[in-house]
């Protein structure tokens, strides 16, 4: 696998070696030692997956106190995918970076703790597999609104329009109010 240094600092791009004959193919999802080698060191405690449909956006989410690094892949179809740097220690500290993510590519993204995450699907259905290096929990979780102006995130909107949103995401607080991080983690 490849793994590259995205302008986020910490933020990495997987790109997996598929070995494909015809009988089908064969690829590498994760593997410790080469993600030690490039200061990926974390364990994976959970993993979540969720179905889409074309135009939902999740996100920006993020955990005070019990923060999480993600592994996110799609299974099937396509997303743009965003991570926001809320390390106030942090060189990148309140940037944003977009990369799509398809199925057919079988790329990553590593997600490091310390960042919100959310993610727009492009195609008309997109399974998205995430692992956690840390335990879910509801009381320390917060959103940032999607189309906060401080941020300013070219989102593709699909067709122009707004996207579909849970009802906590619309509720989510501006970049501004947001709780941050103020050290490394």
């Amino acid at each position: 696998m490849e793994i590259v240094n995205l302008h986020l600092r910490n933020l990495k791009l997987i790109k997996p070696h598929v070995f494909s004959d015809s009988r089908g193919y064969f690829f590498e999802v994760f593997n410790q030692n080469k993600f030690v080698q490039h200061d990926m060191k974390f364990s994976i405690v959970q993993i979540n997956q969720s179905g889409s449909k074309k135009g939902v956006l999740r996100g920006l989410h993020y955990q005070v106190n019990k923060p999480q690094g993600k592994l996110v892949r799609v299974i099937t179809g396509e997303i743009f995918d965003v991570a926001v740097d809320l390390r106030e220690s942090s060189d990148t500290y309140g940037q944003w970076e977009g990369v799509f993510l398809k199925a057919e590519d079988k790329t990553q993204l590593w997600v490091p703790p310390g960042f919100a995450h959310g993610f727009l699907v492009l195609s008309t259905w997109a399974d998205v597999e995430y692992g956690t290096t840390d335990f879910y929990s509801p009381e320390n979780e917060r959103t940032i609104v999607w189309d906060d102006k401080t941020l300013a995130i070219k989102w593709p909107l699909v067709n122009g329009g707004l996207p579909l949103l849970a009802e906590k995401d619309a509720k989510g607080v501006s970049f501004d109010e947001a709780e941050k991080f103020n050290e490394e983690i």
